[in-house]
């Protein structure tokens, strides 16, 4: 979605390493035509075997509209990830952490390309499992007794959890020195008054809550409330947080926004550039939840996640799988999701209004997700 503009139903990427469609016009694309130097550095997951050289020496369609593509393998445990040669394909290996490693790609993509306007997507691994294989300089940072997990997280779980949590935050300060690092560069090369910097996350990860020691293909908060920071020096309002609703499905034609690009017409998100330079516009009602792939689902412990479709508004989330209606929450009352009221008469209103929200998100996704079927099912997971 971050790189078509379009719902993985009509782009047909469902899953990770899966090849997106040489025909579709990227994020890359869109902004190399607008006269962008584009580079890609990090995790890609849109080929079919991350380790094929054949794929990255390519100077075809398949990157996409990067000029400039660094697409890193092996990246699974943060130690021991492999880049290639542009040229030749032969592997290049380098010793330290990946996202170092990708760091200083893109600090030597920064000081490289001060001639004319750039995109650069760099996409680190972590923050991701496994948590333990943080630098061991972040670690130190944390003990684990010290650390407060979520209220709704069971306490019998507490006592690992706490040491993955602990990882997961020494990953985050990892990334926090790397972050430091890319806007040192940009204020050395004097490019910080006219980069637009976004920092932002595809998944969340549970961490116990809701019983789920992992998972993230899932409709709680834990999982699909990721971070969207946004800094453009004297365009975007400094220390503002805005409550505007943005789905992954926004990213390309907002970004297109910002940088004045022409937002191209097959876009199925919302240019939200207005709200992101702190002016007034009509926002969005609600954004689409989605786990649309059975294999490689989230959660353990015979805890599957389902397939499910669902919506967040300004005040409930709420869910339907494929074997009934699951849940839904009322975020303003009860901020850590703990009382399931999809089943309580009293709410039977807010439940329809939110399931006609979701025919329509899978109208505009052309979405096959069985709806009518699914609300005739008695969800397992409802209480």
């Amino acid at each position: 979605m971050l790189l078509s503009g379009r719902w993985p139903f009509q782009t047909g990427v469902v899953d990770n390493a899966l090849r997106l469609r040489d025909e579709e016009f990227s994020l890359g694309e869109a902004f190399r035509r607008a006269g962008y130097h584009t580079g890609y550095i990090g995790k890609w997951h849109l080929s079919a075997g991350d380790h094929e050289a054949a794929e990255f020496i390519s100077k075809g369609p398949a990157r996409q509209g990067f000029e400039n593509w660094q697409v890193w393998s092996n990246t699974r445990h943060h130690f021991g990830a492999f880049t290639f040669d542009p040229d030749t394909g032969q592997i290049i290996r380098r010793e330290g952490y990946s996202a170092t490693l990708m760091t200083d790609a893109a600090i030597d993509f920064i000081g490289t390309h001060t001639d004319k306007p750039w995109l650069l997507v760099l996409s680190w691994g972590p923050p991701h499992p496994p948590f333990e294989s943080a630098p061991p300089e972040t670690m130190r940072l944390y003990d684990p007794e010290s650390l407060q997990l979520r209220p709704n997280v069971p306490a019998e779980l507490t006592s690992d959890l706490k040491r993955r949590l602990r990882g997961y935050y020494a990953h985050i300060s990892a990334l926090d020195s790397e972050l430091g690092r890319l806007l040192d560069k940009l204020n050395q090369t004097e490019q910080v008054t006219n980069t637009v910097v976004v920092y932002t996350s595809d998944h969340g990860t549970m961490i116990g809550s809701h019983g789920y020691r992992r998972g993230k293909r899932l409709p709680f908060d834990e999982a699909c409330k990721v971070p969207f920071l946004l800094r453009y020096p004297g365009v975007v309002p400094v220390n503002r947080t805005a409550d505007v609703l943005l789905g992954a499905i926004d990213l390309f034609p907002s970004l297109c926004g910002l940088a004045g690009v022409p937002v191209p017409q097959h876009c199925e998100g919302m240019d939200l550039s207005d709200a992101m330079r702190g002016n007034a516009m009509r926002a969005p009602e609600s954004a689409f939840l989605m786990h649309i792939q059975r294999t490689n689902a989230g959660g353990e412990s015979g805890k599957q996640a389902p397939l499910f479709r669902g919506v967040t508004t300004d005040r409930f989330t709420y869910a339907i799988a494929d074997t009934g209606r699951w849940c839904l929450y009322d975020n303003r009352e009860d901020p850590y999701q703990i009382r399931n009221l999809v089943a309580e008469a009293a709410h039977a209103r807010t439940v329809a209004a939110l399931e006609e929200l979701v025919f329509d998100w899978l109208r505009r996704a052309q979405d096959p997700f069985p709806l009518d079927a699914a609300r005739r099912r008695r969800s397992i997971y409802a209480p």
